[in-house]
């Protein structure tokens, strides 16, 4: 992700770009904390403070629960605070652990707090998939026959024997039914083979390919390495838009959110493995610009930036890290096996490790946005 552009532009495309990060991040973590919120409300836990963003309040109101909702002047997050919770990551007070209050998070059942910190993430991915349905319905999908035009000479289709003219029905099973569907499971599907039922003639024809991990340009100024099988369409195949009823589109959007689960978890693993560089990591510098770019070229995308952000958020929360939703969820797990939770210091000493952590990764993702 290349930086430089940003910050030698004018003053009005770093204002865009600043303007459309904040309100983007802003939808995606009002959302997420509305998920904790009324999951809270439902299962008659009290809950002091929803804040939409960190530090001293600039604006807020009592609404007639008691909650105070409040805007913090650093626009970079946001946090539900419950009754009992000694800070924003609803770490227990000393009082909160001794005796029981009702109302009171870390006293309420084990399922209760689970299910209110599951309900974060799960806010996000329904978020995501509602607004692809939306998108789907109103805008359409593009439908490209999977037919084979071209292949690439020493390419891994040419090397299991794909012919031009080959029409792809089929790969590991799944129904395709335009080309769009082939480049999706393709660019995930990096050294992993393949099962492909093509018509061939009108004749069924079962082939196995593996498609090659190749870095290619991310239309951003970037690189990105995906999965490349060597095929191509032709130029002059017919391309509709077909828009989906409601059930149809529904059905394709969380088909969509859960490819966009399936890649990142790929992505995360391959680098792990050192199957790839963690160089494809964006910090707060490389979204704004995305989310600059988008908003200038296209508004329509800034919407299907928000979706695919708030599926990213709802995934990294669920990293079982001390601070995080998944910590939480990692802490109930320990304490369902254990019969009892854990103490205050042990609970603290993780969140110390988890906000180191999460502040690395940070500044990690940062550094790549400027090398």
């Amino acid at each position: 992700m290349d930086i430089s552009a940003l910050l030698n532009g004018s003053l009005l495309e770093i204002l865009i770009a600043v303007v459309s990060f904040i309100g983007v991040l802003s939808i995606i973590v009002f959302v997420h904390e509305y998920g904790h919120f009324k999951t809270a409300r439902l299962c008659g836990v009290r809950v002091e403070t929803f804040s939409i963003g960190f530090g001293r309040s600039i604006g807020g109101f009592h609404d007639r629960h008691g909650t105070y909702w409040k805007i913090g002047w650093l626009p970079l997050g946001g946090y539900v605070k419950f009754a009992g919770d000694a800070n924003a990551a609803s770490l227990p007070t000393a009082e909160a652990l001794k005796s029981a209050k009702s109302g009171d998070f870390h006293t309420a059942a084990l399922w209760k707090r689970a299910l209110i910190v599951l309900a974060g993430p799960m806010a996000n991915f329904i978020m995501a998939i509602v607004v692809f349905a939306l998108m789907f319905m109103a805008m359409g999908v593009p439908i490209t026959q999977p037919k084979i035009a071209s292949i690439v000479e020493n390419s891994a289709a040419a090397e299991a024997g794909f012919q031009p003219g080959d029409l792809i029905k089929e790969i590991d099973g799944r129904k395709i039914d335009s080309f769009v569907d082939v480049q999706r499971i393709v660019t995930i599907s990096a050294g992993v083979t393949l099962s492909i039922l093509v018509d061939r003639g009108g004749e069924n024809v079962q082939l196995s390919a593996t498609p090659r991990m190749t870095e290619v340009d991310d239309g951003k100024g970037g690189k990105v390495k995906i999965g490349l099988l060597g095929v191509s369409r032709g130029a002059d195949q017919v391309i509709r838009v077909e828009k989906l009823g409601p059930v149809a589109a529904l059905g394709r959007a969380v088909d969509e959110t859960w490819f966009i689960i399936i890649r990142s978890l790929g992505y995360i693993k391959d680098v792990i493995i050192g199957k790839q560089g963690a160089d494809q990591l964006s910090g707060p510098a490389g979204i704004a610009k995305i989310a600059g770019e988008v908003a200038t070229e296209n508004p329509v995308g800034l919407v299907q930036l928000i979706a695919l952000l708030s599926v990213s958020i709802g995934l990294i929360n669920l990293f079982p890290i001390p601070m995080l939703d998944g910590g939480h969820l990692m802490y109930y797990l320990f304490e369902a096996v254990r019969g009892k939770p854990l103490g205050a210091a042990a609970q603290e000493f993780g969140f110390k490790v988890g906000f180191a952590l999460v502040i690395a990764m940070l500044l990690f993702a940062t550094w790549n946005d400027f090398t």
